[in-house]
């Protein structure tokens, strides 16, 4: 199976069958700018040195100082960095932000790491990294299990070492700490928009049946946003698996319950699915309806 490097890489070759691009261009589309792969020392709570894996990839400056986020997963690894890094700087070019693409990521569950152990690894990656980013160099921010308070940190740390405290090096911070009002269901709200724009293409209703994967901050924005424009939000899943119920959700209340709980095991009135059931039961029943 090929890796999402190489998929990317296909992506791109597809791309240029249907636009040709000049042959430079598609080669230096084809390899990042720099790598670095970092090894990062954090003292346990139990006083024990633990060593994580990080990564910087920094794909394109060609329109302006490298941009993405940094995500904290257990399956982080270089290649799903590296294309990430890539579809950062199309996503920059596309919307013609003046930036380029970058990508970071730590190989790391932060579920099991106190507050203490969070903070340290954030700081260490940046300690690590700092001599190549910047505001006028390389912008990092949120993904994966990273937050605005980790943003914070990484902030912090970044002026620490630099002297440069205009907070201007990492976005994606606190609103008290220089963050942006509506970055939180900024990307929720971009799947919207594209949903939106493909509807009426796809044959969808003005009121249509969604299902959600993924709790985090992009899907339940996204679930607030779908049901407040008219759609039924269907099913909801996290990492552990989810819920159904075709009379709909109120996200609000699947959130809370969640935040409770723990999961969304048990949740009343819904029935417990897996997270691939949701999908999977509106393509069968789009079926059948389209067989009628």
């Amino acid at each position: 199976m090929a890796n999402p490097f190489e998929n990317a890489l296909l992506q791109l070759d597809r791309a240029a069958a249907v636009q040709p691009l000049a042959k430079e261009l598609a080669e230096r589309l084809k390899k990042p700018e720099r790598e670095l792969t970092v090894s990062i020392p954090v003292r346990m709570d139990d006083g024990t040195l633990r060593l994580f894996e990080g990564y910087r990839v920094q794909h394109s400056s060609a329109r302006g100082p490298y941009k993405g986020g940094i995500r904290f997963h257990p399956d982080a690894d270089i290649n799903e960095v590296r294309a990430l890094a890539f579809w950062m700087t199309l996503k920059c070019a596309v919307a013609n932000i003046p930036m380029g693409g970058g990508k970071g990521g730590v190989v790391v569950d932060p579920k099991k790491l106190s507050k203490g152990e969070l903070e340290r690894l954030s700081r260490g990656w940046v300690a690590r990294l700092y001599p190549v980013l910047g505001p006028r160099v390389d912008v990092p921010a949120p993904d994966v299990n990273t937050t605005p308070e980790i943003m914070a940190w990484m902030s912090d740390e970044y002026a620490a070492r630099t002297g440069d405290a205009s907070g201007a090096a990492f976005t994606g911070k606190p609103l008290e700490r220089g963050g942006s009002e509506g970055r939180a269901s900024a990307t929720g709200m971009g799947g919207f928009y594209v949903f939106d724009a493909l509807r009426a293409d796809a044959g969808l209703p003005a009121s249509a049946r969604v299902a959600i994967q993924g709790m985090g901050n992009v899907g339940i924005n996204a679930a607030r946003i779908f049901a407040s424009r008219g759609h039924r939000i269907v099913a909801l899943s996290d990492s552990k698996g989810g819920i159904a119920d075709e009379r709909g959700l109120d996200p609000d209340a699947v959130e809370a319950y969640k935040r409770a709980h723990g999961s969304l095991a048990g949740y009343p009135g819904a029935r417990q699915i897996g997270n691939a059931d949701g999908h999977r039961d509106a393509r069968e029943r789009d079926r059948r309806r389209d067989s009628r």
